[in-house]
């Protein structure tokens, strides 16, 4: 999504647009590499507002997602929704780097943007990216796989022995101190 900056006025501007994840390479990137898979439109709603020298966009993204639980391996789906505040100013050619020893000011943690347009898709990927789980989980109480036998301990319990045993100070359990 392109936003032309001639088209906002001294009023805050508001979209409310629906895109294909088609739109975004790098959430196509993740769908191609099996880390989830899209099943809706990416939602947006923003609100634009001019500034003195910049631009603010603040909003909300949003989509629908086919996860694979980390523990149990069973697939869910679920939403991911993203709030987002990101201020854009015009890029200059000026730079003011120091090798020895660089501070970050304000102007670092502004976007910049280029001729008369803001690219919004990056930075909408960028939201929805985030809000993936490295390690997801179908629920906060999912039990898992059983380690044995494999099945899955929140529909059934299995026969394995409970008890586990640890292996790793199994050479110590004969051991004696001798004084």
């Amino acid at each position: 999504m392109k936003i032309r900056i001639d088209q906002i006025q001294d009023k805050p501007m508001v979209l409310n647009l629906e895109e294909p994840v088609a739109s975004f390479p790098l959430l196509i990137g993740m769908q191609n590499d099996a880390v989830c898979s899209f099943d809706s439109p990416v939602s947006y709603n923003a609100t634009i507002v001019k500034g003195h020298n910049n631009l603010m966009v603040s909003g909300r993204v949003g989509v629908t997602v086919s996860l694979t639980c980390s523990r149990c391996l069973a697939s869910y789906k679920t939403a991911i929704a993203s709030d987002f505040t990101r201020v854009f100013s015009r890029e200059t050619t000026e730079k003011t780097l120091s090798e020895d020893e660089i501070e970050l000011n304000e102007q670092d943690f502004v976007s910049v943007y280029r001729d008369d347009e803001i690219d919004m898709n990056s930075e909408i990927e960028e939201q929805i990216a985030l809000e993936i789980p490295f390690r997801p989980l179908c629920s906060d109480d999912c039990k898992g796989l059983c380690p044995e036998c494999g099945t899955d301990l929140n529909h059934i319990s299995c026969s394995c022995a409970s008890q586990q045993f640890n292996f790793k100070f199994s050479a110590l359990k004969d051991f004696k101190v001798s004084k």
